[in-house]
């Protein structure tokens, strides 16, 4: 498959590039709902890792034979990701829940 399959690096730039996300989805917060927000950076996730994928392939051909495996590694990532974050947040609810520390998004 030529979809990244290592686990992705989180380094300094890795945590930068996040919260940059984060903030621009809390900004957009200000004017829509949340639930809006998270459908269209589900949205944007979804469409880059797809342009990512066909960006390494020769043709629709190949992108095609590719699809399942590349949807299920962006699946699992995700799904990592997201056990990951309620963990967190469950560990530190409470200190979350204080509004001038609670991180955004």
């Amino acid at each position: 498959m030529t979809t990244p399959t290592s686990k992705p690096r989180t380094g300094p730039e890795f945590w930068e590039r996040a919260d940059q996300v984060i903030a621009l989805a809390n900004q957009q917060c200000e004017h829509n709902t949340g639930n809006e927000v998270a459908t269209s950076l589900l949205y944007a996730a979804a469409r880059f890792n797809a342009f990512l994928v066909s960006s390494r392939m020769n043709d629709a051909a190949k992108m095609a034979q590719e699809k399942d495996e590349a949807v299920a590694f962006f699946t699992e990532q995700y799904k990592r990701m997201l056990t990951d974050n309620f963990n967190d947040y469950i560990k530190n609810f409470e200190q979350y829940q204080q509004p001038s520390a609670a991180p955004k998004g």
